[in-house]
């Protein structure tokens, strides 16, 4: 059987699913997403998805496409459809379709929705996890709201291509004053020479990451001193750990920073035990 999508009240085989050329998500990055990680065919941290969409939504002045209740029927069963426990969900609701013109449709348009799913291979991650990666730095250059998580991700995509091109797996934004704001496509951590675990906080113009924020609390529920303070690069590679975390990468350990070791250059404890608690609650609360 082969991958399913679910567009604008229909499904789809994926290689034939389309939007129209007008879509405004196509046409002016006028759009949305969310991804949630699946485990045993089951939605992790749904809330902190919703609540993220329906604000992302609400800052762009896009309608909901369909109640909460209605949405996550849809997108059961898109991934029942592409039969799939282990992987990615993806959801994407543009303002929708109208002839291309800057300003917003009047009378407004019903929004367009995207649902896609995505197989991940759960013993290669963890692999990866075992092992740590790399990450490098680049400027910060992306717009003034990279709090509404937009698909308009061009800067992210050449981030993306820079750490590759250097073998590393993400690159880090840092900001003019030298501090680490975050990810590419995730947020970023650091353990630090005392032992405090430091994320940038989100009135720094980051992602209000589900991932994170769900490990904030499992951090301090496991006695861990958290704090939402920047840090910068050579903080970084003084520190006793680093790590990322995101929808895809979980919590996934960061052994060099624009090649230069991290602690010991291999995963830290810290890291591996927030990955494990962090699994573990993903697991129990999936809808």
């Amino acid at each position: 059987m082969g991958r399913i999508a679910y567009v604008n009240g229909r499904f789809a085989r994926h290689a034939e699913a389309v939007v129209h050329i007008e879509d405004r998500g196509y046409q002016f990055a006028d759009a949305v997403y969310e991804v949630w990680a699946l485990f045993d065919g089951r939605l992790s941290d749904p809330e902190g998805h919703f609540v993220r969409l329906e604000r992302s939504l609400s800052e762009l002045r896009i309608a909901m496409p369909m109640s909460r209740a209605a949405l996550t029927m849809v997108l059961r069963e898109t991934v029942r459809r592409n039969r799939i426990r282990e992987g990615l969900v993806y959801l994407q609701v543009s303002r929708g379709v109208a002839p291309r013109d800057h300003a917003f449709p009047n009378p407004a348009v019903p929004p367009a929705v995207v649902i896609t799913v995505s197989r991940v291979d759960r013993e290669a991650t963890e692999a990866r996890a075992a092992r740590g990666v790399s990450v490098v730095t680049t400027p910060e250059n992306r717009w003034g709201r990279c709090d509404i998580k937009t698909v308009g991700l061009l800067p992210n995509a050449l981030a993306k291509q820079t750490a590759r091109a250097a073998g590393a797996v993400e690159a880090w934004y840092v900001d003019d004053l030298g501090l680490v704001t975050e990810g590419a496509s995730s947020n970023a951590w650091i353990v630090d020479a005392d032992g405090v675990l430091r994320t940038r906080d989100t009135n720094a113009n980051i992602l209000r990451g589900v991932t994170r924020l769900s490990l904030l609390d499992l951090a301090r529920e496991a006695g861990l001193t958290v704090e939402e303070r920047p840090f910068t690069p050579d903080e970084a590679c003084a520190a006793k750990e680093a790590f990322i975390t995101g929808a895809g990468s979980l919590v996934l350990p960061v052994i060099a920073v624009d090649g230069r070791p991290v602690g010991d250059g291999s995963p830290g404890p810290v890291a591996q035990r927030l990955r494990r608690l962090y699994i573990e609650r993903a697991k129990a609360t999936a809808i």
